[in-house]
């Protein structure tokens, strides 16, 4: 008897679920997700209202137009430096050398790290660019332009001295 009831109980449950799926309990391709399906559903946002250091700069977001660093509006690429922010002469990642990068060499106290973003895509620059700006102790991370952004935030947020090089990404964007 208790098995027979468990089973009706069974059939019963499941036939919400075979509404909802194909014959056998397969899925069906136009099922749409639930929030009481899946916990994943949910998207979760995150509003910045006050970075922990006012002091160094902060990367809120960006376009292809330019970027907004701690309130600011920066049109095309630009040096964020630990406390500075420049327009820095680039206009892809072709025109990244060493002469373009002598700005972060000169900085006093001197960056741990650069983190180059180049656009829609991670770029690679001449090896012995790379080469040459390891020797002065300064490594460099390359991203493309949004990885770059939040990689610059983080180490900021972590204490870290570093500086970025940002190039605007060229792709088609919209509004959430």
């Amino acid at each position: 008897k208790m098995a027979a009831a468990a089973l009706r109980r069974l059939g019963r449950e499941g036939a919400g679920l075979a509404a909802r799926c194909g014959p056998g309990g397969a899925p069906c391709r136009g099922y749409r997700l639930l929030p009481s399906d899946d916990e994943l559903y949910r998207r979760t946002r995150v509003t910045v209202l006050q970075p922990e250091n006012p002091s160094s700069p902060f990367i809120e977001g960006y376009s292809i137009r330019g970027f907004t660093i701690s309130g600011s509006v920066v049109v095309g690429p630009c040096a964020v430096l630990p406390r500075a922010i420049l327009q820095w002469n680039v206009g892809s990642y072709q025109d990244i050398s060493f002469q373009s990068l002598s700005l972060f060499r000169l900085l006093e106290p001197p960056i741990e790290i650069l983190v180059l973003g180049t656009g829609d895509r991670v770029e690679r620059l001449h090896p012995a660019v790379v080469k040459q700006m390891r020797a002065c102790g300064i490594a460099v991370d390359v991203q493309d332009t949004p990885n770059a952004c939040a990689t610059f935030n983080f180490l900021t947020n972590e204490g870290r001295l570093v500086a970025a090089g940002l190039i605007p990404p060229r792709g088609t964007y919209t509004e959430a």
